[in-house]
C-alpha cells in the first residue's frame, strides 16, 4: 500500500512520540554501533506513514534504511521498508543527475576562471559517508566571493541557466546573499543556488566568508578534481544550517547527522583548531549549538567538542531540543524567542547582538516593503 503524501497538519494531529523515538533509535544505531542488530529498534504497532513523514522531512530515510538492513528480513516493518527502498532509489536517480549537472557547472565556472567552491550535496555525502546517495539533492549550491557573483551568474547563463523570478529581489541578493538559477524550456536540470553569503539575517554570519574559498580542498569525481569545503568548514556549515533551520522552525536531523559525521573525522587537535577557527569567525556558539543538537539526537561522545557544547542554550531542555530538531511541528514545543537565541549565539555580547539584530531588522523591512523584482 502506498504511503500518503505527508503534511505538517497530519503530524500535528497525530501522537507520534513513539515514531520520533523509533527514528532516533535507528539514527543512533547507524552512528554508534555498525555491527549491532536492528532487532531492538523494530517494535510493532507504529505508524509507517508517520515514520515515513518524519524521515522524509528530516532527510534521514537512507540512514534508517541502512540501520534496518541489519535486521533479519522477517523483523523489518514491511510497509516502511518498502517505502524506504523506493525512496533510496529515487535519491540515487536525483543525486546522479545532480552530479552530472555539477560537472557541467564546474566546467563553465573554470572556463571563466571564477574562484568558487561547491557546498553540501552529493560531494559532501561521499566525503562524510562514502556514499553519494544518502540524502536527496535537487540543488547545486555554489559559493563565490561578492566580487565574483555577477561573473558566476553570467557563466551559468552561458549554459542555459536564468535567475528564478522570486530570487531577483533586493532581499534575496542583498540580505540572503544568494539567487536561485534554473534552466528553462521545461528542463529537469538541478536548481543552482548561487551564494555570496552563508547565513540568513537573524543568526550570526561568518566574519570572513571568503575564507571558505581559501581553505577549499579538491575532491575527485569521474577523474576530475572539483573544489569543495574543507573538513572543518563542512562541520561549520552544517552547524550554520542547523541554526538557520531552528530559526525557521524546520526539521533538520539530516544536518545534525552531518555534524556528527564531520566531528567523528576530527582528532582532538583538529577539534581545538575548529574551535579556534569558529571563534575567529564569530561562530563559536553556532558551532556548539550544532554539536549539542548532535549529542541530544545521537548520544554524547565525551570528546572535547561534546563537553564544550553542554552549556549552550542550557535553558532549552534536551527533550525540547530533540523535538525542535526532529519534529518542530509539535504543538507542545516550548520555543524560545528568536531574539533570545540570537543573544546566545552572539555570545551575549551586546555590540555583536545589536549589529546582528539591526541587520535582521533591516532585512525584515526590505522584505516587507521593498521586495519586488530587481534587475539581475
Amino acid at each position: 500500500m502506498a504511503l500518503p503524501e505527508s503534511s505538517y497538519e497530519r503530524l500535528r494531529a497525530a501522537d507520534c512520540a513513539d515514531e520520533i523515538a523509533y527514528v532516533q533509535a535507528c539514527l543512533r544505531l547507524y552512528f554508534t554501533n555498525p555491527a549491532a542488530s536492528a532487532g531492538d529498534v523494530s517494535p510493532p504497532n507504529l505508524s509507517a506513514a508517520a515514520i515515513a513523514d518524519i524521515v522524509r522531512l528530516n532527510k534521514v530515510a537512507t540512514f534508517v534504511l541502512k540501520a534496518l538492513l541489519r535486521a533479519p528480513a522477517g523483523d523489518r516493518p514491511a510497509e516502511l521498508f518498502q517505502w524506504l527502498d523506493i525512496y533510496r532509489r529515487r535519491t540515487v536517480s536525483m543525486n546522479a543527475a545532480c552530479l552530472m549537472d555539477s560537472m557541467e557547472i564546474h566546467q563553465a565556472l573554470c572556463d571563466r576562471q571564477i574562484d568558487f567552491v561547491f557546498l553540501k550535496g552529493p560531494f559532501q555525502q561521499h566525503l562524510l559517508y562514502d556514499d553519494h546517495f544518502m540524502k536527496p539533492s535537487g540543488d547545486v549550491d555554489i559559493l563565490v566571493s561578492p566580487a565574483g557573483f555577477s561573473r558566476a551568474r553570467d557563466a551559468l547563463r552561458s549554459i542555459g541557466y536564468e535567475v528564478a523570478g522570486k530570487s531577483r529581489s533586493v532581499w534575496w541578493v542583498r540580505f540572503l546573499g544568494e539567487q536561485h538559477m534554473i534552466r528553462g524550456n521545461g528542463s529537469k536540470a538541478s536548481t543552482v543556488d548561487l551564494h555570496h553569503r552563508l547565513q540568513q539575517p537573524g543568526s550570526p554570519s561568518p566574519r570572513d566568508a571568503d575564507g571558505f574559498l581559501r581553505r577549499k580542498l579538491l575532491v575527485e569525481i569521474t577523474g576530475v578534481e572539483v573544489p569543495f569545503t574543507s573538513a572543518a568548514d563542512t562541520l561549520m556549515l552544517s552547524c550554520i544550517s542547523v541554526a538557520k533551520a531552528l530559526f525557521n522552525r524546520e526539521p533538520c536531523a539530516g544536518y545534525v547527522c552531518d555534524i556528527r559525521a564531520s566531528a567523528n573525522r576530527l582528532d582532538e587537535a583538529d577539534q581545538r583548531r575548529v574551535l579556534d577557527a569558529a571563534v575567529s569567525q564569530g561562530l563559536d556558539d553556532t558551532l556548539l549549538l550544532g554539536l549539542r543538537a548532535a549529542d541530544v539526537l545521537l548520544g554524547g561522545t565525551g570528546t572535547l567538542l561534546s563537553e564544550r557544547a553542554k552549556p549552550i542554550l542550557s535553558r532549552i531542555g534536551n527533550e525540547d531540543l530533540l523535538n525542535m530538531v526532529v519534529a518542530p511541528w509539535l504543538s507542545s514545543l516550548r520555543w524560545p524567542q528568536r531574539r533570545t537565541v540570537l543573544w546566545e549565539l552572539c555570545g551575549r555580547a551586546p555590540v555583536r547582538y545589536l549589529a546582528e539584530a539591526g541587520w535582521a531588522a533591516s532585512a525584515d523591512i526590505s522584505r516587507r516593503i521593498f521586495e519586488r523584482p530587481a534587475s539581475p
